[in-house]
């Protein structure tokens, strides 16, 4: 993609996930010039005379360049600059489904249409101005969403609040730069820099930029989740664990040891975090072929997961092969869960010490649940206070905004060392520089084709 090419010709992509069988709507989407000419030569109107009226939905029928009818639908366009991309855009509303849809997307592209890149759409509001390169994002991360504060969040974002907030803070440093360069050219006829307020205004500065920074990683995990395996030895209660959180019998529960062969899955969001849950088999030597690809697998997964949930049954205690299960994963974030207290209280159960999160529960019965995401809240934030995520970095935003605290760190030492304005200025504008690539006024093309790569292509 090249976001530095014109923009004259007219791009068009499917908007909508295109489920078979599952679909009521799918939506094809154009933008560009032609947008218009190119739904009116496929799509005609149930009325003879309706009027083609911006942000105005036409009823009526798709057809090919035969005049064969491809589908009854809805049609609307909107006109520049009253729409996403500050272009003419059209939309055409057909049925949902494979074979509908993407006729009709073949049939914008005959009549000259382009296939929009992914991410083009966006790529094109960006560009025209309608939205900053943190709104941009914000539009894939509440597409991607996968809970509702993740929404939240994202939505806050599309709204324009953390690109108001960088640019506040850009505007402020603009300011400091504005003082300084002053005295640097014009030293004789004003009055001398003071630096201790001047000094003040950078540090509050700073403190802002401390507290954006403090959000990315909640955002982090509030986009991307965590995901908890759940590891023990066999007939301890972890299929019992998996269907109660999960609330749903997603795992086979017997007395019979082995019964899990494969690892099962379920997603559930705990304390606002997506979770990826895993059952996995019991962990113990078998001669059983099948098993023992199950016991190889659990192994893997526990390496791999971001938090393992050790369970233990409460009746047995403590064994020689659950120890053997701790050491082989007590270098990752761990929960202990100890199972079935109602037959056996776990208290006098020898424990080691090390291990800060136990739960007692009853899986069979559902108890120890709410103590067990509590435990899981706590593991993944460190046991910090969270912020407040109306506002919230992703990766590369952080890093802009690290890069920009460096920057102003460097202007405190230049301070301290009493070096030449000169310097001062020099590291404002690598901050100033680093703002600006969060929202988007200083960015380069290569990081452009990256950033709305990721996107899908009707965005």
């Amino acid at each position: 993609m090249d976001p530095t090419a014109p923009l004259a010709d007219t791009i068009a992509a499917i908007a909508t996930a295109v489920v078979p069988e599952q679909g009521s709507v799918g939506i094809v989407r154009l933008s560009g010039s032609r947008s218009l000419p190119i739904v009116q030569a496929i799509f005609t109107p149930a009325r003879r005379n309706a009027v083609w009226e911006s942000h105005r939905l036409l009823y009526g029928w798709i057809h090919d360049e035969k005049g064969q009818i491809l589908d009854e639908a809805l049609a609307v366009w909107m006109q520049a600059p009253r729409s996403y991309t500050r272009e003419d855009v059209a939309e055409l509303h057909c049925h949902g489904g494979i074979m509908v849809v993407q006729a009709t997307l073949q049939q914008c592209l005959r009549q000259g249409a382009r296939l929009a890149q992914p991410g083009e759409f966006s790529l094109r509001a960006f560009l025209n101005g309608r939205i900053d390169l943190t709104q941009a994002e914000s539009v894939a991360d509440l597409v991607a969403a996968r809970s509702p504060q993740a929404a939240r969040m994202a939505l806050a974002g599309l709204q324009g609040k953390l690109g108001g907030s960088i640019r506040a803070l850009r505007q402020e440093l603009l300011g400091l730069l504005a003082e300084i360069e002053a005295r640097i050219d014009f030293e004789e006829d004003l009055p001398p820099l003071d630096v201790a307020a001047w000094q003040a205004r950078l540090q509050a500065t700073q403190a802002q930029i401390q507290a954006l920074l403090a959000t990315a990683e909640r955002g982090q995990l509030l986009r991307t989740g965590v995901k908890v395996a759940i590891v023990g030895r066999p007939n301890v209660g972890k299929s019992s664990l998996l269907n109660a959180w999960s609330g749903q019998d997603r795992a086979i529960v017997t007395d019979l040891p082995g019964t899990t062969r494969d690892v099962v899955e379920s997603h559930l969001v705990v304390k606002g975090i997506p979770v990826q849950l895993l059952d996995t088999a019991g962990i113990r030597a078998t001669e059983d072929p099948v098993e023992r690809l199950g016991v190889e697998r659990s192994q893997r997964l526990a390496q791999a997961a971001d938090v393992l949930v050790l369970v233990i049954d409460a009746q047995a205690g403590w064994t020689a092969a659950d120890a053997a299960i701790y050491e082989s994963v007590r270098h990752r974030p761990l929960i202990l869960v100890i199972n079935k207290t109602d037959l056996t209280p776990p208290e006098g159960i020898p424990l080691p010490a090390e291990i800060a999160h136990r739960v007692p529960t009853v899986a069979a019965q559902g108890k120890g649940i709410p103590e067990l995401e509590e435990a899981l809240e706590q593991l993944v934030t460190q046991g910090r206070p969270q912020p407040n995520l109306e506002i919230s970095l992703n990766q590369r935003q952080a890093a802009a905004l690290r890069q920009a605290q460096a920057s102003l760190e460097q202007v405190g030492q230049a301070i301290q060392a009493q070096l030449p304005l000169d310097f001062w200025s020099i590291d404002l504008r690598g901050a100033l520089h680093a703002l600006g690539q969060i929202t988007g006024e200083e960015i380069s093309e290569s990081v452009l084709d990256q950033i709305f790569s990721r996107f899908c292509i009707g965005k």
